[in-house]
C-alpha cells in the first residue's frame, strides 16, 4: 500500500512540474502556438495516464481542463480575428440564442427539461433594433481587432445581455471582405430578490431588467419594520441605458420607507470608450426621513435628515496617440457643481457643522488614463466570459467649497495601476491616494489610502479549479470631524462583523479567500466554495496602526448563481470571530444576496473627493 501511495505521489509531481514548465514555456510563444502546445501537453499526458489503471485514476481526479479549454477557445478566436483584421466589413448582423439550451460552442443545442423549454417560452427576447443601437462596427469599416473586444466589452456590461461574441467570417467569393455575426444570449430578466435585518426590519424586491425586450429596468421593494414609521414603505426605480445610441443613461427612483422618504432624478453618460470624447451627468435629489447622506454612504445616522441636493459636471478627453486607434490614452479635463441645501439637521457644532452644511461645492480634475481589457472565465462569473482591464488611471482634484459656516480649498492625488504580472492571468491591481480640505486656520478632513489586490490564475484541482484572493487596505484619517469614524463592518472590514464598537480614524484590513468552482451544475445553478480570513486592526490616528485593535473572522460558505438568470449570487456563510466585541457573538450565519464584484476599470469619472469609508 506504500508503494500505490508513493506511486500516486510520484506521478502527481511529475504532472505538476510538467505542467509548471508547460506554463512557463507558453508565455514567450505566440497565441497559437500556446493554444496548440498546451493541447499537446495534455493530450500526450493523458495518453500516458491511461495506460494504467491508478494513473488514470490520478489523471481523472487531479487534472481538468476546464480552464484550460475555455482559455484555448478565448485564443483560438483571437487568433481567427487577427487573421482578418484589416479587411473590410461587408455585413453585420444579429443573431440571438435562447437563454436555457445553446451556447456559443454550439449553437444547435435545445433545452430537453420542461424547466428550460418554459423559461425560454416566458422570456422575451431582446429587440434587435436595442442590440444594433449597441454594435459600433459597421458595413464599409475596416476590421479592428481591439474595436471588436471592446465591443463585445461593451455588450456584456448590460443587465439582460449574458454573454456576447463576435464571429467574423471570410467572404467566399472576394478574399479582403469579412461578415460579421454578432452572437448574444440574454438572461431570464425578471428576478425576486429580499433581506431580513433581524427581528425587526425585512424586505421584498420584485424587479425585471429588460421590460418588454427594450432594455429598460423597472423595480419594486416592498420594506418593512416593526417599530419606525411607516411599518410598510415601498421603493421603486425605472431606467433606460444607451438612450440614442449615445451611451446616455437615465433613471428615476422614488422610495417611501422607514429609511427615507422622496425621489431621486439621474443622468450620465459615461466615459465608457477610449475614444469617448465628452462626459457627464446631472442628479436631482429631495430626501426626507434620510438615515445617510448619500446612498450606500459610509455614516448610517441617528437622526433624521431632510435636504435636497442637486450634482452637475461635464468633462473632455483630449485623445492622446490618436494615430493608433483603440490604442491611446485620455487626458480628461472635467468639472463638477454640487449644491446641499438643508431644511432638517442636527444642531450645528464643532464636530459637525460643515458636514451637514448647506454648500456649494467647485470641483475640477485633470486625469490621464489608458486602459485595455483582458478576457478570462471563473473569476467573480460562473463559467461566462469576463473583461479583465488593465492599465491605469491617475487624477489631480481641485475645489472650493462655498460653505455657510467656513470657505474651504480641496484637494488631492489619486495613482492606480494595474496589470498582469509573471504567470498571466494573475493579476496585480494598487492605488494610493492623499488629500483633504484646506480652511482658513488648517488643513482637516484629510486622508491618505493604500489599496491592494491579487488575484492568481485559475489553478486546475482535479475536476474542479480554484482562484486565490488577497486584498489590502489602509486608510488615516487626519482631523476628521467627529461624526466621521471608520468601522471593520463594511466592504473593507471583515465580512459579516455587524459590531459598531470597533471604530477610530486609522484602519488596516488585509483579506484571504480561497475559492473553489465545481463543475457540476444542478438545473444550471454553479456552485462555488470558498473559505477566507479577514483581519483588521482599527484605532486611533494619533498612534502606529499596528498598535491599534486587532479583530480577525475565519469562515467558509458556498455561493450559487445560475448565470442565466438575472438573480444575485446566493450567499451561505460561517463564520468565527475571535477576541470578538461584546455586542457581537463568536459565531456567525449569513444566508443573503450578494451583488457580483465589479473591477477597477481605470475609466475616468467625475471629480469627487476620496471617500472616507
Amino acid at each position: 500500500m506504500r508503494k500505490l501511495y508513493r506511486g500516486i505521489l510520484i506521478c502527481f509531481l511529475l504532472m505538476e512540474s510538467a505542467y509548471w514548465a508547460s506554463a512557463q514555456e507558453s508565455m514567450v510563444d505566440s497565441v497559437s502556438n500556446e493554444a496548440v502546445s498546451t493541447e499537446q501537453f495534455y493530450d500526450s499526458l493523458k495518453h500516458k495516464a491511461y495506460r494504467h489503471r491508478i494513473t488514470r485514476l490520478v489523471y481523472d481526479n487531479l487534472v481538468s481542463q476546464k480552464g484550460v479549454a475555455n482559455q484555448q477557445l478565448l485564443e483560438q478566436e483571437l487568433f481567427q480575428l487577427n487573421q482578418l483584421e484589416g479587411k473590410t466589413i461587408a455585413s453585420v448582423q444579429v443573431q440571438q440564442l435562447d437563454i436555457i439550451g445553446p451556447s456559443f460552442a454550439d449553437t444547435s443545442r435545445v433545452s430537453h427539461t420542461w424547466l428550460g423549454q418554459t423559461a425560454n417560452r416566458l422570456h422575451t427576447q431582446t429587440n434587435e433594433k436595442i442590440i444594433y443601437k449597441n454594435v459600433l462596427v459597421y458595413p464599409g469599416d475596416t476590421l479592428n481587432v481591439e474595436q471588436v473586444l471592446d465591443n463585445e466589452r461593451i455588450i456584456r456590461r448590460l443587465p439582460f445581455i449574458k454573454d456576447v461574441r463576435f464571429l467574423v467570417r471570410q467572404d467566399s467569393l472576394n478574399t479582403e471582405m469579412v461578415h460579421v455575426t454578432v452572437l448574444t444570449k440574454d438572461v431570464f430578466s425578471f428576478g425576486i430578490g429580499g433581506s431580513i435585518n433581524g427581528l425587526k426590519a425585512a424586505s421584498l424586491e420584485m424587479y425585471n431588467k429588460n421590460i418588454w425586450g427594450a432594455g429598460h429596468e423597472i423595480s419594486g421593494k416592498i420594506v418593512g419594520h416593526v417599530d419606525r414609521e411607516p411599518y410598510v414603505g415601498f421603493e421603486s426605480n425605472y431606467a433606460i441605458n444607451n438612450i440614442g445610441g449615445n451611451f446616455l443613461n437615465i433613471s428615476l427612483g422614488y422610495a417611501d420607507t422607514y429609511e427615507r422618504h422622496g425621489g431621486a432624478l439621474v443622468f450620465e453618460k459615461e466615459f465608457l470608450r477610449t475614444t469617448t470624447k465628452w462626459g457627464g451627468g446631472l442628479t436631482a435629489a429631495r430626501w426626507k426621513r434620510a438615515d445617510r447622506l448619500i446612498d450606500d454612504g459610509p455614516i448610517i445616522l441617528d437622526f433624521d435628515l431632510d435636504y435636497r441636493y442637486y450634482d452637475v459636471w461635464g468633462g473632455y478627453a483630449f485623445q492622446l496617440n490618436k494615430d493608433v486607434p483603440y490604442r491611446n490614452k485620455q487626458l480628461v479635463w472635467s468639472g463638477r457643481m454640487r449644491f446641499y441645501d438643508f431644511f432638517k439637521r442636527p444642531e450645528p457644532d464643532i464636530g459637525n457643522r460643515q458636514y451637514f452644511a448647506d454648500s456649494k461645492f467647485y470641483l475640477t480634475s485633470l486625469s490621464l488614463s489608458k486602459r485595455s481589457y483582458y478576457r478570462d472565465y471563473l473569476i467573480y462569473s460562473y463559467g461566462i466570459t469576463e473583461d479583465i482591464p488593465k492599465g491605469y488611471l491617475h487624477e489631480l482634484v481641485i475645489g472650493y467649497d462655498d460653505n455657510e459656516f467656513t470657505d474651504r480649498l480641496y484637494s488631492h492625488l489619486y495613482f492606480s495601476s494595474g496589470n498582469f504580472i509573471r504567470y498571466k492571468p494573475s493579476f496585480l491591481f494598487a492605488s494610493a491616494g492623499i488629500g483633504g480640505f484646506f480652511g482658513p486656520d488648517r488643513f482637516e478632513q484629510g486622508q491618505i489610502e493604500v489599496n491592494g489586490s491579487y488575484i492568481s490564475r485559475l489553478y486546475p484541482l482535479g475536476r474542479k479549479s480554484f482562484r486565490q484572493f488577497i486584498k489590502l487596505n489602509y486608510i488615516l484619517g487626519i482631523r476628521r470631524f467627529d461624526v466621521e469614524n471608520l468601522f471593520l463592518n463594511r466592504d473593507y472590514g471583515i465580512r459579516g462583523f455587524n459590531s459598531d464598537e470597533p471604530a477610530g480614524k486609522q484602519r488596516l484590513t488585509l483579506s484571504f479567500e480561497s475559492v473553489l468552482f465545481s463543475p457540476k451544475r444542478i438545473l444550471d445553478f454553479n456552485f462555488a466554495f470558498f473559505g477566507f480570513v479577514d483581519v483588521g486592526v482599527i484605532g486611533s490616528n494619533k498612534h502606529l496602526v499596528f498598535t491599534q485593535d486587532y479583530y480577525a473572522g475565519v469562515g467558509a460558505g458556498v455561493r450559487i448563481r445560475n448565470e442565466n438568470l438575472v438573480f444575485r449570487t446566493l450567499q451561505l456563510r460561517l463564520s468565527f470571530y475571535p477576541n470578538h466585541p461584546a455586542d457581537i457573538g463568536g459565531l456567525g450565519a449569513v444566508f443573503n444576496e450578494r451583488s457580483k464584484t465589479q473591477f477597477y476599470s481605470f475609466q475616468p469619472r467625475k471629480p469627487d473627493m476620496l471617500r472616507f469609508e
